[in-house]
């Protein structure tokens, strides 16, 4: 047995015959994206997908950015990313920002057609200082010898990644006030292999890519995953599916 094998999960079971709203995170919207079947096994049935190991670097390299943006949002002030980048922005002050970031809360949304609740955990919020618009910011942990773009295929979750969160903020009661931003962005850590010897620290090249998203597809992928779920046959498998 793989020691990533998942057991068959007996809670956060979604019931057809309940009234009670059900949580759907954003990673769950985007499993059934990725594969209606797994989908419907993990959030019916129970049996999610075997796991690979976490990556606990790029964890410690998201708590660190987080750290060090927060000592920009404290004083109200820029980063040097926004200034080298020539972003017009600070980061975002709101009393919710670490519920926002909590992986098991994140930015709610009720989505009343479906009485599905969907959430998903944000990196950060930039205010822009002219028109007062808010962006999404996402970090990113990588390392490679090749121009960072999000050009690759498999990045294509990134984008969807960011779309729903730019859907979720526009949704969000707490932000009704603001205008969320097409534009996002995503912070990207490049580790330095270009060093002659390690010294016990990594180093890395920091690169910041904007993104236009489009939200559009969202609302009725939202209904088809509430009607995969609502069904009594677990559907085909994706063809492309591992």
């Amino acid at each position: 047995m793989s020691m990533f094998y998942n057991p068959k999960r007996t809670r956060n079971l979604f019931d057809s015959a309940s009234r009670e709203p059900f949580k759907l995170s954003r990673s769950k919207l985007e499993l059934f994206s990725k594969c209606p079947r797994c989908f419907y096994l993990d959030r019916r049935l129970g049996i999610g997908r075997p796991t690979g190991p976490s990556f606990s670097l790029n964890s410690a390299v998201d708590t660190l950015l987080k750290k060090e943006f927060d000592a920009h949002r404290i004083e109200s002030k820029a980063h040097p990313l926004m200034r080298t980048y020539g972003v017009n922005a600070i980061p975002f002050q709101h009393e919710k920002m670490d519920e926002w970031r909590d992986t098991f809360k994140g930015i709610q949304v009720f989505h009343e057609r479906t009485n599905l609740i969907i959430f998903g955990a944000i990196d950060d919020i930039w205010l822009n200082d002219e028109n007062k618009e808010l962006s999404i910011v996402d970090y990113k942990a990588t390392s490679t010898e090749k121009e960072i773009t999000l050009d690759e295929k498999w990045k294509e979750v990134y984008k969807r990644q960011m779309e729903i969160y730019q859907w979720l903020a526009r949704h969000n009661a707490d932000l009704k006030d603001y205008k969320i931003s097409d534009t996002g962005y995503f912070v990207y850590c490049n580790g330095k292999k270009d060093r002659k010897a390690f010294d016990g620290k990594l180093e890395f090249d920091i690169v910041l890519i904007s993104y236009k998203g489009n939200d559009d597809w969202i609302e009725d992928r939202i209904v088809k995953a509430h009607e995969c779920l609502m069904g009594d046959t677990i559907p085909e498998m994706a063809e492309d599916c591992d």
